[in-house]
Parts: C-alpha cells; structure tokens; sequence
C-alpha cells in the first residue's frame, strides 16, 4: 500500500503574530500551545478564540515554548497551523488585475536574512504596499522568524515567489510597471525620482545589492544619499526609506488632485 504523505504544518508564535492569523483564518490553526502562569489580556483573548473554535490547547512551562522556538521571543503563545500555498506568478497576475489604482510593488533580489524579510514585510504593510516578490532559489521564504519579525504583516501582504525574477520584471514592464532599482554606485538620487503611478522598487541582497541581469532590467537604478561614513544601509532599513518616499510623492498627488465627488 502507498504510503500517504505527512501533512505539512507552520510553527506561528508570538501574539501579534497568532492575532492576525485567527483574524485572516483561524480553521488554519490546529494545536495551540500556551504559557502557564501567564494571564495576561492579549493572551487570554486569543485563548477564548481558540475555544470557541474547539481549537485544541495545551498549557506549558515557559522553558516548553522555548525550546518550540529554538529560545525566540514567542510572548507566551505558539500555534501549529496548515501549511498555506505558496504564491506564485499566477497570484501575482491576480492581484494586479484586481486593483482599481496604481499597483505599488516591493522586489527583493536574493534577500537571505529572514529577519529582513520580515521586517520589509511589515514596513510593505505600514507603506501600503499591494505585494511583495521574491526569487524561489537564494532567497528567504515564509518561516517561524519572518513571521514572527512581521508581527502579522506576513498575513496581509502577499508573498510572492517567482521562479524567474528577470522574467517577472519584464512582464510587468508589459503591464505598464515602471521599476525602479537602488544601486549605490549610482548619482541619481531616490528623492530626485519620480516615484508615483504604477511601480515596483527593487532592492538587494545584503552586501551584495541587485544582480547584475536584475538591475539590467530595470528601467532606472537611484540610490539613497549617503552623507556619513557608512557605505551602504540595512536591506529593511533601505526598504523602509524607499517605500515611504514613494507614499510621500504618491500621498502629494492624491492631495493636489483630489478625487471629485
């Protein structure tokens, strides 16, 4: 007889985390794991869910949910969800098709450090953004840290992973998507650059910045102005400083051509 294969399971913690998870889709949830001694009202909010959905709940040391989490920061709750599909080019056509603005897209090229996934993914959220896109192979997908570092924006913003990132940038070229790149070598400043309508920022690896064909690809490479010593900033902290120039530029337009009623 054949052997079915095991089904496959996420580890969630934290309370952020957990609370936009049974907000998203709670029936994901199968075991929850909660700290013992700790009463505390986020907590036992999310527990009162978690019974009202019949959600099996397991009450433990502390020392427990440490070594679940490999010692992370996990704020007294851990939950064992189903695993969810991945998205890919077809969801990422979705999107697109569905929006009734300007697509505003997040590109990290081979971005490793799930800790910094995770916090682009919050700051994608906070900035609006419709999605984020990263390569299949030498990049971080979604895992217990990101998740955790999102603190549930993991859950908003769509993670998108493309086979080929090169391809993906040409075809939303097609669909009219101006991609924007940072370089540090580069004299075009970030805030010298138009970053209104529909557009993807691009930003790379950390030390390494943009592959060579993926900045070739892009229709402009700018950069960020640099007045210290330090050569280049944090992949996240980069992010954070390009998407919210875009939202700045993309809020001022929206203000000078108010939509009439």
């Amino acid at each position: 007889m054949q052997r079915l294969p095991k089904p496959k399971y996420e580890q969630i913690f934290g309370l952020h985390t957990v609370k936009q998870v049974f907000a998203n889709d709670i029936s994901c949830v199968v075991e929850l794991w909660a700290q013992q001694g700790r009463h505390d009202g986020k907590l036992q909010n999310l527990l009162e869910q978690a019974q009202q959905q019949h959600i099996v709940i397991q009450t433990v040391p502390k020392k427990t949910l440490d070594k679940l989490t490999g010692n992370k920061p996990h704020q007294g709750i851990v939950i064992r969800c189903k695993a969810r599909p991945i998205n890919t080019e077809s969801k990422l056509e979705i999107i697109l098709s569905s929006l009734n603005q300007p697509p505003f897209l997040l590109i990290l090229d081979t971005v490793q450090d799930p800790h910094n996934l995770g916090a682009c993914l919050r700051t994608a959220d906070a900035a609006g953004v419709h999605a984020v896109i990263v390569p299949k192979n030498r990049a971080c997908s979604l895992s217990p840290t990101v998740y955790k570092v999102a603190s549930g924006a993991a859950e908003t913003v769509p993670l998108i992973q493309v086979t080929n990132l090169v391809s993906t940038l040409r075809w939303l070229q097609q669909q009219g998507v101006w991609i924007i790149g940072t370089a540090n070598e580069t004299q075009t400043s970030l805030f010298d650059t138009s970053l209104t309508g529909s557009l993807a920022l691009v930003l790379g690896a950390e030390g390494t910045g943009l592959r060579r064909l993926t900045r070739e690809n892009c229709d402009a490479l700018v950069s960020i102005p640099m007045l210290g010593k330090v050569e280049s900033l944090n992949v996240s902290v980069a992010t954070g400083i390009c998407l919210f120039e875009a939202v700045r530029q993309r809020q001022s337009i929206v203000q000078k051509n108010p939509v009439s009623t």
